[in-house]
């Protein structure tokens, strides 16, 4: 590619909407476009740095720093490549949706690639007073589903434990997509009746039934041009899944006691606690109903597969609940939310936290604010030493070690990976697979 063919690419992208830098086959910045500059900072002071240097002051490429990297894939595959990374930002580390492109000259060769960059707004890295928050690698990988499925009408099944947050995360889908300036409905499934089902989503006509005194819109009819989340699926019985099947299968429905089809016009999100596989094959749930919904399956993950996050969490809540401002937890109070069993997971998390508020007295929420003697103490194999000091009572493996000392020094730097990378002297990648590894060697 010609000199001046770098220079009219530049030009070109000068007209886009979003964030563009152009990079050679070394990981050197060329070139950034105005977006760019406008969203992340002034191009000049980038050309001639390096991507990875750039947005996650690495030394090395992603690959080579625990990170999956687009441009090594990009020039492997010679096709287009996009992943979700947390980047430095002039606001900080921020979830960003990367998406690299190659550029090849005159005789086919790839010469440059175009790195594309949205920044998430439906989810945050930092503390955040409404929305998803986290950092962790569960909740990155479900992040990074949401966002493929987002920009699509493809139906979502949303699956999780309990308390998840998994209305929250169908909203952020639904804010994503090309329908975020329609209605947002949330149905919950659990409370339906067979007799209030079809009126309740199909609404009804006036006269159509004794005490019908106007003409009613159903819920499906609310969600016209946004998105209906069905929240806990799997409690619907049989008779109301065959009315669901109708409307999913034919797109069509009649308010009760009305003669006309009307047309749906909504995109589906459903939710469930349920393992609906096991349903169909005990026969409680429709085959051809699982087929519908579950086009694209979201797994929610549970606090215990995303701990790193909860000092994350736990400071977010506390925003979110307490009613004076500007409060911290204690490393103790810290320490005791970060190692305790969630069985309601973020609902049960938020619960404690604003019970916790309304205990403390002073400008900190402590440990005694946040654990109940009689129904939150600490079970002697989930307690931790809340001292100073990390101190071993028997010899054990240096696997061992290194997991019980992970646990000791991530609440003392209040979930903060970045930080207890810094401390440990690797990466903040490297640190990220060793959690994950060792999360994956507990549940096992």
């Amino acid at each position: 590619m010609r000199a001046d063919s770098l220079s009219e690419l530049v030009s070109f992208l000068d007209g886009l909407p979003e964030p563009r830098i152009v990079m050679d086959a070394d990981y050197r910045i060329v070139a950034a476009n105005q977006a760019y500059a406008r969203e992340f900072g002034a191009s000049q002071a980038l050309l001639g740095r390096t991507c990875y240097a750039v947005s996650h002051r690495f030394d090395v490429p992603c690959d080579q720093a625990g990170e999956s990297c687009p441009l090594s894939r990009c020039q492997e595959s010679g096709s287009p490549q996009r992943v979700l990374h947390l980047h430095y930002t002039p606001r900080g580390e921020e979830h960003v949706d990367v998406e690299l492109t190659p550029i090849r000259d005159e005789r086919g060769r790839v010469r440059y690639f175009v790195e594309t960059m949205r920044v998430v707004r439906q989810a945050s890295s930092k503390a955040a007073a409404r929305g998803l928050v986290g950092r962790s690698p569960a909740f990155v990988r479900m992040l990074e589903r949401m966002l493929r499925v987002a920009g699509s009408s493809a139906a979502v099944l949303l699956l999780g434990e309990t308390g998840t947050g998994k209305e929250l995360v169908a909203r952020a889908i639904h804010e994503a997509s090309e329908r975020s300036t329609g209605p947002f409905v949330a149905v919950d499934c659990a409370g339906l009746t067979e007799s209030l089902f079809e009126s309740e989503l199909f609404g009804y006509e006036k006269g159509a039934f004794t005490g019908a005194s106007h003409r009613k819109l159903g819920l499906v009819e609310a969600a016209a041009g946004g998105t209906l989340f069905l929240d806990e699926i799997g409690e619907l019985p049989p008779a109301l899944q065959v009315k669901l099947l109708r409307l999913l299968e034919t797109g069509t429905y009649r308010r009760v006691g009305g003669l006309d089809s009307l047309a749906a016009d909504f995109r589906l999100v459903s939710a469930t606690h349920r393992n609906l596989p096991a349903m169909v094959e005990a026969g409680e749930f429709r085959r051809d109903l699982y087929f519908r919904i579950n086009t694209f399956p979201i797994h929610t993950p549970a606090l215990h597969e995303r701990r790193e996050d909860i000092p994350l969490l736990a400071q977010s809540l506390l925003e979110r609940v307490d009613r004076r401002k500007g409060r911290r937890f204690t490393a103790a109070a810290l320490d005791a939310l970060v190692h305790r069993r969630y069985s309601g997971n973020i609902r049960e998390l938020r619960n404690l936290i604003e019970r916790a508020t309304l205990m403390a007295d002073g400008d900190e929420i402590d440990l005694a604010d946040c654990l109940d003697a009689e129904e939150y103490r600490l079970s002697p194999s989930t307690t931790v030493a809340t001292g100073a000091a990390f101190c071993l009572a028997e010899p054990t493996d240096l696997a061992g070690l290194e997991a019980r000392y992970l646990e000791w020094l991530l609440p003392r730097c209040q979930g903060d990976v970045a930080k207890a990378a810094a401390q440990l002297g690797v990466s903040p990648r490297t640190l990220y697979r060793k959690l994950q590894a060792r999360r994956r060697g507990a549940a096992t």
